[in-house]
């Protein structure tokens, strides 16, 4: 089981936000999509931040009683993002879950997102191979 690669559960459909989005914009496609969380990428294409739904509780808040949303997802995303190999073990990585609380992460190819990874996909896995 050790072998298992994390590619083999690889989420590649997912939503990439620029840092310049709008929060509400963001928070709704996080919310219509289903997503956990998506990876904000600069103009390059690299990695700056992750934007979770948890980070849009705040301006959504804020929006409710003030009736406007305001802010951009740089505003909101967290810059230190925890990431995963493609060539990453299922082991390796659902170590990485239980050791930290997030529900998704990304996992990087030759410095770019090549996509994200579900904690539950992970589990999924585990149970089918055990």
């Amino acid at each position: 089981m050790g072998d298992e690669v994390i590619a083999a559960i690889l989420l590649r459909d997912f939503p990439a936000l620029g840092p310049d989005t709008p929060i509400r914009r963001a928070a709704a496609l996080l919310v219509e999509g289903g997503f956990a969380a998506a990876p904000v990428l600069d103009h390059e294409l690299r990695l700056v931040g992750i934007l979770t739904q948890k980070d849009c509780f705040r301006p959504a808040l804020h929006a409710s009683y003030h009736r406007e949303w305001s802010g951009r997802v740089a505003d909101h995303m967290s810059g230190d993002v925890i990431c995963v190999d493609m060539e990453d073990d299922l082991i390796r990585v659902a170590e990485l879950f239980l050791a930290c609380p997030h529900r998704v992460v990304p996992v990087m190819q030759a410095r770019r997102v090549a996509g994200m990874v579900r904690r539950s996909d992970v589990l999924a896995q585990l149970i089918r191979l055990g």
